[in-house]
């Protein structure tokens, strides 16, 4: 049978799985195997399926996902997202909106010790959303706003997605870090702009809170400790030379559990709800993985992803031009799949065609976690949102897409900037060369 045939049957079953509700992961895995099989014979693609996970589950590199996740967890159930929170109202809940400009930067200061946009968004759910409620904002804007925040986890470091990225296209990962903050923090400088805007449109949504006395703000800050000291010491080892990536995230969940614990805030019944929880979304990660290297065996004995990549570097629109068909393409995608998924599937096969137009690897890793994080909270499946929704019953799905549409807007705006200017993103990488 014709490669080039069987490719695109394979593409088309993965997706019909996928329609089908079948697990991302699975439904990968089953077009890989199945299409090997057709081209290899039986024997090859059982033998693909008996090793390809076992490779990828012991791969050390990949250890760093968990772990990263484990922290998050342990972050999580030991109170410091409810810190995070009380210090941003603290500081902020007297202004126009104080309650949502609380909860983007608490999602920000959530994403500097958590590598996970779901886990950041189902967190501050339960800790933010019922405040804002309760003050009398609009629900479907606050569960975009933390929809939105959400995505913060994947692109202010520690990120699992920059370090699949990386080890993927074998980057530095801690360029990869360190290229995130700039944008991360345009992100939170236009989701506040967002708030700002529609207190000025819309008053009455967004209420103002009691001024807190400077004696309540230097408590809360004080509070903090424990966040500033994990991401200093994850951070400040890897950039400083004592450990690698992957030395750090274990060194940081450990930290994290040891904190917990001298804190009085990590009990048995909490570390093992947080064990339990980091298994849960480390299983769906590794599942996905595990999967789309399945499918990338099939891509390749295909030669789909070789016959692709002279397809983008020879279109005659340019190499801005093929950027700009990859974002549409991302965006697209990013509407119907994870962003694990995407990044899984489509990165062996757009980073070669980007790197021989001369694009800078680690800014299109910058670039491709963007569009990715767009995906989760844009309609039809935005993940973020569907969390959010299975924590918050009353609100529709409709209402909190909603409430996400000006924080993709401002998004938008944030990575055509970034494509325009990419030294917003590169210069604090170059600080490290």
């Amino acid at each position: 049978m014709d490669r080039d045939l069987v490719a695109l049957l394979g593409f088309v079953g993965m997706f019909a799985l996928m329609a089908l509700r079948v697990p991302i992961g699975v439904a990968m895995g089953i077009a890989g195997v199945g299409g090997f099989a057709v081209l290899s014979g039986s024997t090859p693609g059982l033998n693909l399926l008996a090793n390809v996970p076992l490779s990828v589950l012991t791969d050390y590199n990949l250890s760093v996902i968990p772990m990263f996740i484990l922290m998050g967890a342990f972050a999580s159930h030991s109170g410091m997202s409810t810190e995070l929170f009380a210090a941003g109202r603290a500081w902020l809940g007297h202004r126009r909106g104080g309650l949502a400009l609380a909860t983007v930067t608490a999602c920000a200061g959530f994403a500097a010790i958590n590598g996970s946009s779901v886990a950041t968004a189902a967190t501050m759910s339960q800790v933010a959303l019922p405040e804002m409620r309760r003050a009398g904002y609009h629900a479907g804007f606050s569960a975009g706003l933390i929809a939105a925040g959400g995505t913060l986890g994947i692109m202010i470091p520690p990120s699992v997605i920059f370090v699949l990225y990386g080890i993927m296209t074998e980057t530095d990962i801690a360029k990869l870090f360190a290229a995130g903050v700039v944008p991360g923090l345009m992100a939170v400088a236009l989701y506040i702009a967002v708030v700002q805007f529609m207190g000025w449109l819309r008053p009455a949504s967004m209420p103002q809170g009691e001024r807190h006395g400077w004696a309540e703000r230097w408590a809360a800050v004080r509070a903090l400790w424990a966040v500033v000291t994990l991401f200093v010491f994850v951070l400040g080892g890897i950039y400083g030379g004592l450990f690698t990536v992957q030395e750090a995230a274990g060194i940081g969940s450990a930290g994290t559990l040891l904190i917990g614990m001298l804190r009085g805030r990590l009990r048995w019944p909490q570390i093992k709800a947080a064990l339990v929880d980091a298994l849960r979304v480390s299983s769906a990660i590794m599942l996905i993985v595990v999967g789309a290297y399945l499918f990338g065996y099939f891509l390749t004995i295909t030669q789909f992803t070789q016959k692709a990549v002279e397809l983008l570097v020879h279109l005659p629109v340019g190499a801005y031009g093929v950027l700009a068909l990859v974002m549409v393409g991302y965006l697209v995608l990013g509407a119907v799949m994870d962003e694990l998924a995407m990044i899984l599937l489509t990165v062996p096969i757009v980073f070669p065609a980007m790197m021989q137009l001369g694009f800078d690897p680690v800014w299109f890793g910058v670039i491709v976690v963007m569009a990715v994080s767009l995906g989760m909270i844009c309609p039809p499946v935005g993940m973020n949102v569907f969390v959010i929704n299975s924590i918050a019953r009353d609100i529709t799905l409709m209402g909190i897409y909603r409430g996400t549409m000006p924080f993709i807007g401002v998004d938008l705006l944030r990575l055509l900037l970034l494509c325009a200017f990419p030294m917003l993103s590169l210069w604090l990488p170059g600080l490290l060369a």
